[in-house]
C-alpha cells in the first residue's frame, strides 16, 4: 500500500517486509490496507522514517523507551561494554554487569528480593515466576499447591505458560488445548464503579471474590499474578492501591505466592519507581522487563525473596530451578539497565515526571466534559481515556485489545492510529481506549503538541464516525 507523498524507498521498504517479515500481533492481511511505517532512525522522543516524516513515539514503542531513542548516555555505556565482553554464558560463569545489576536492583526493593533471575523478555520472566512457585511448594512438601489465580482481562504473555494465566480471548482461545488454566477473579478496574461506589469500593468486591476462592482452594493454589495499579492491555484499567494492599494480606493468611508483573508499569510508570510500593508491600515475586533496560536491548529479571531462594538450595541437583536462557544475563543488555539506573538517579526522574505528567493532564482536561469521551484517568504517566464514537463497531485494535472482537477494516482504532500518523504521532489504541505513554524526555513544547495533536486526531477521527 503506497501513501500520499511516499518515495520509492519507502514503498520499497515496505513491499520487502511484507514478502519477508511476521510482523507481531497482527493479522497480516490488514496491512493491505493499514499501513507499515518504513522507521529509519530515531533520536528522542521521535521517530523518523526514510521519507524524513517524524512521529512522536508517544507510547514508548510498546512502553519500552524511558528515556529516548539513541540516549547518549546509554550509547556509551553499550559501547563501552561491546568493547571489553559481548556475551558469555551465566551458567558456571559470571561478570560485572549482572552482578552489579542484580546488587542495584536488590537494594532498589530494600534488601528484600535478591537473586536476581535473568532471562530476556516479560513472557519468560512470567513463567520463571510461576515455575518457581510451582517448584517452591514441591520442595516445600506441598505438592497439591499447583494452581494458579490472575485476574480478568488480565496480560502476562503470548508463551504456553503466560497465557494460561492470560485472559485475553483474541490470544487464548486458538491455543486452548496446550493451556493449563488458571482462576479468573474479577477484576478491580475502577471503571466498573456503580454510582456512589469508589475505586476502593470496586477493588473491595474483587478481594471479596478471591477470600471466597483462597477458603475454598488454597491448599491448591501456588500463586496469583496481578498487574499493580494498571493492567495495561485491559484498556489501562486502574485500580486503587488498596487492591493491592488486601491482596498481599490474604495471601499471607492463605499461603499463596503474591507475584508482581511489572514488566509494563515497572520502572516510575505509575509514579514511584516500582508500583508495589504504592500499597506499602513487597511482593513474593517481581517480574521486570521492557524499559529496565531503557527500551534498548531484550532483558527481563525476576526477583524472589530469601526464603524461596533457600528452598532451592541443595545438595540435590533437581531441587534447583533449572531453567536458562543462552542469553541469559547478556553483558550489553545488563550495561544498558545500570545506564537506565544511573539515569534514574542522577536526573531525579521520578519526580520531573509528576510535573510533566500534571502538565499533560492538565492539557487533556477539556476532554472531561467531551461528549464521546469516558473515563479519563492518570497513573503516574500513563494517562488513558476511552471513546464512544456517535457509530460504535466493534473492532480490532492494532495494540492487545482486552476481548475477543471482530476486524471490520476502517475501525476506530485503526482509523485513529493512521490519523495519528498524519498528525506526527506514533499512537496505537486498544480497541476503543486511548493511551498515552511517553517517554520521560518530553520538553513542554512537546507535551503541548502532544496534547493538543491528540485531541485534533479524536476530532478527526469521531468526525469519520457519523
Amino acid at each position: 500500500m503506497m501513501t500520499p507523498n511516499q518515495t520509492p524507498l519507502a514503498t520499497e521498504w515496505i513491499a520487502r517486509s511484507l514478502h519477508a517479515v511476521w510482523h507481531p500481533c497482527t493479522q497480516m492481511k490488514h496491512h493491505e490496507q493499514l499501513p507499515l511505517v518504513p522507521l529509519a532512525r530515531g533520536a528522542g522522543a521521535w521517530l523518523y522514517d526514510v521519507d524524513s516524516h517524524r512521529y512522536l513515539d508517544a507510547i514508548s514503542s510498546w512502553w519500552v523507551n524511558l528515556f529516548g531513542h539513541a540516549n547518549a548516555y546509554i550509547n556509551d555505556a553499550i559501547k563501552a561494554q561491546l568493547d571489553t565482553l559481548e556475551h558469555a554464558m551465566l551458567a558456571g560463569c559470571t561478570h560485572a554487569p549482572a552482578i552489579e545489576l542484580a546488587e542495584r536492583l536488590n537494594a532498589l526493593t530494600g534488601g528484600a528480593l535478591g537473586h536476581a533471575f535473568f532471562a530476556s523478555d516479560g513472557a519468560s520472566a512470567v513463567e520463571i515466576a510461576l515455575k518457581m512457585s510451582f517448584h517452591y511448594w514441591r520442595n516445600s512438601g506441598l505438592t497439591s499447591k499447583q494452581e494458579f489465580v490472575c485476574v480478568a482481562n488480565g496480560y502476562h504473555g503470548e508463551t504456553i505458560g503466560a497465557l494460561g494465566v492470560t485472559d485475553v480471548a483474541l490470544f487464548k482461545t486458538a491455543y486452548d488445548p496446550l493451556l493449563r488454566h488458571a482462576h479468573i477473579a474479577p477484576s478491580p478496574d475502577a471503571r466498573q464503579a456503580q454510582p456512589g461506589e469508589s475505586a476502593a469500593d470496586v477493588a473491595q468486591r474483587s478481594i471479596a471474590a478471591i477470600t471466597e476462592l483462597f477458603e475454598a482452594r488454597h491448599n491448591h493454589i501456588a500463586a496469583i499474578i496481578i498487574e499493580p495499579l494498571v493492567q495495561c492491555a485491559a484498556g489501562m484499567a486502574m485500580h486503587d492501591p488498596s487492591f493491592i494492599t488486601k491482596l498481599r494480606a490474604l495471601c499471607d493468611r492463605y499461603a499463596v505466592h503474591l507475584i508482581t508483573d511489572e514488566i509494563a508499569v515497572g520502572c516510575g510508570r505509575t509514579g514511584t519507581f516500582f508500583a508495589y510500593e504504592q500499597a506499602g508491600i513487597q511482593p513474593d515475586f517481581l517480574c521486570l522487563s521492557k524499559g529496565i533496560s531503557g527500551g534498548y536491548l531484550p532483558l527481563s529479571v525476576v526477583l524472589t525473596r530469601p526464603a524461596i531462594y533457600a528452598a532451592f538450595y541443595a545438595d540435590d541437583t533437581a531441587r534447583g530451578f533449572l531453567h536458562s536462557h543462552s542469553y541469559t544475563g547478556n553483558p550489553l543488555a545488563c550495561r544498558a539497565a545500570l545506564a537506565t539506573l544511573d539515569l534514574f538517579e542522577k536526573e531525579d526522574v521520578l519526580a520531573r515526571n509528576r510535573s510533566k505528567s500534571e502538565l499533560l493532564a492538565r492539557l487533556l482536561e477539556p476532554l472531561t466534559t467531551h461528549p464521546h469521551v469516558r473515563h479519563l484517568r492518570r497513573c503516574g504517566t500513563i494517562i488513558a481515556f476511552d471513546v464512544t464514537p456517535k457509530m460504535v463497531t466493534p473492532d480490532h485494535a492494532p495494540d492487545m485489545p482486552p476481548q475477543k472482537i471482530s476486524t471490520p477494516a476502517m475501525s476506530f482504532s485503526r482509523r485513529f492510529f493512521e490519523t495519528a500518523l498524519q498528525n506526527e504521532l506514533l499512537l496505537r489504541p486498544i480497541h476503543h481506549t486511548v493511551y498515552l505513554m511517553p517517554p520521560y524526555i518530553l520538553s513542554n513544547d512537546e507535551i503541548t503538541l502532544l496534547a493538543e495533536r491528540t485531541c485534533a486526531t479524536l476530532e478527526q477521527v469521531l468526525s469519520e464516525s457519523v
